[in-house]
């Protein structure tokens, strides 16, 4: 499958891209108007920091306990619960008389619900598209997540100018319960992927089984680390210029759009398979510079191109597919999923920390500085396996 109109022409795929562009979308205003709501009240980068990236912080901790019913579950009845209560959670995050520790609990439940939502989305991708269409679909979606950015934020930043941050949080719950009506009416209820009810035992089984090999460990620590300390760059942005934050999540998607409708529609995957470290570097790239300040056209320009090297998710995530039985497809995404958004909360919560004690541009080196240092040594290691495997055939085969 290397068309588009073959791809949109798969059954129930339009409505599940859909629904997956209005979520995004919802996102993208929400975490704007949550993040410039705490630092207006707080004058804090680090509570502005964690109150957007926040949810990511509770997505391990739901990996931990909920992750088999990514598998178990009906997944059409579970993602319209998901956004339904994603809705309620957002209105509640518009109350005015909500304090900011209640706003930080609603935002920590939200992510405890997220951790089950990559899963049970990312499973019932594969299972709707062909094994062919699985990475031209997948980057069609990081691409739809990259233009709802893209609209969100440079919307999200329109309206901040026009509206108060608690109304455009109730324009996000509404798109979120827009996003469950679709899923209820547009695709098929279909059943579990794998027999058993979900228990936090059998997550805990699932979790080690996919933990236990060493090439899928090293594809999971190269979709966590190095993305997740960018995104702790990102984190920034309100504090290193709130007048241009819009502008520069804006120019970040834009590049996110650009790498994967290069990699998932172009790139050949022979190609493909062999530009993940180098991606991976040029995501980090950019934020080097960032202590020197620069100004909003340099520093739009910085992120867009940077971002471009989070197609490396895509290479990686294909890998992880080609290592993992299709009856765990829909755990093993969700692991990713709720790891990769983990380690950017942590990450969010860190920059938050170092840009507290030195400055916004200063910090956002240093996490560069970090994603740079992580993705050559899981280079090394990689290599190292790659050796080790090759070994290991030549002594079974003389």
């Amino acid at each position: 499958m290397r068309s588009y109109r073959e791809l949109f022409r798969t059954p129930e795929y339009t409505p599940f891209f859909f629904s997956f562009a209005a979520q995004n979308a919802a996102l993208t205003i929400s975490g704007l108007a949550l993040a410039t709501l705490v630092y207006r009240a707080t004058d804090s980068p680090l509570l502005s920091a964690v109150s957007m990236f926040g949810p990511q912080l509770a997505q391990m901790i739901g990996a931990t306990f909920f992750l088999s019913g990514a598998d178990r579950l009906p997944p059409r009845a579970t993602l319209t619960g998901i956004n339904s209560a994603f809705a309620v959670c957002t209105a509640l995050l518009a109350l005015p008389v909500l304090p900011i520790g209640a706003v930080f609990a609603v935002v920590f439940l939200q992510g405890l619900i997220a951790s089950l939502g990559g899963g049970v989305s990312g499973g019932l991708l594969n299972e709707i598209l062909p094994k062919e269409g699985f990475v031209l679909g997948r980057s069609v979606f990081n691409m739809a997540s990259g233009l709802m950015q893209v609209t969100g934020f440079a919307t999200g930043g329109a309206l901040l100018t026009l509206l108060s941050p608690r109304t455009c949080l109730l324009l996000s719950a509404a798109l979120y319960a827009t996003t469950a009506l679709t899923v209820r009416l547009g695709l098929t209820a279909r059943p579990p992927r794998s027999t058993g009810r979900p228990s936090v035992s059998a997550t805990w089984r699932t979790n080690a089984l996919l933990w236990s090999s060493r090439p899928r460990r090293l594809t999971y620590l190269g979709m966590w680390l190095p993305n997740g300390l960018v995104v702790g760059c990102e984190s920034l942005y309100v504090s290193y210029d709130s007048g241009s934050a819009g502008a520069l999540f804006a120019s970040a998607a834009l590049g996110m759009f650009a790498g994967d409708l290069t990699l998932g529609r172009f790139v050949p995957s022979a190609l493909r398979a062999r530009l993940d470290v180098p991606l991976r570097l040029l995501l980090a790239a950019p934020y080097l510079f960032f202590a020197l300040r620069p100004g909003l056209p340099w520093a739009a320009v910085a992120v867009c191109v940077g971002s471009v090297g989070f197609g490396a998710s895509l290479v990686l995530q294909e890998r992880l597919m080609a290592l993992t039985p299709d009856e765990l497809a829909g755990h093993a995404l969700g692991l990713r999923s709720a790891g990769m958004l983990t380690l950017q909360g942590v990450s969010a919560a860190l920059a938050g920390t170092l840009a507290q004690l030195t400055s916004p541009g200063t910090a956002m080196t240093l996490m560069a500085t970090a994603s740079t240092t992580v993705t050559l040594t899981l280079a090394v290691l990689a290599r190292q396996e790659r050796h080790l495997h090759q070994g290991r055939v030549i002594r079974t085969f003389p």
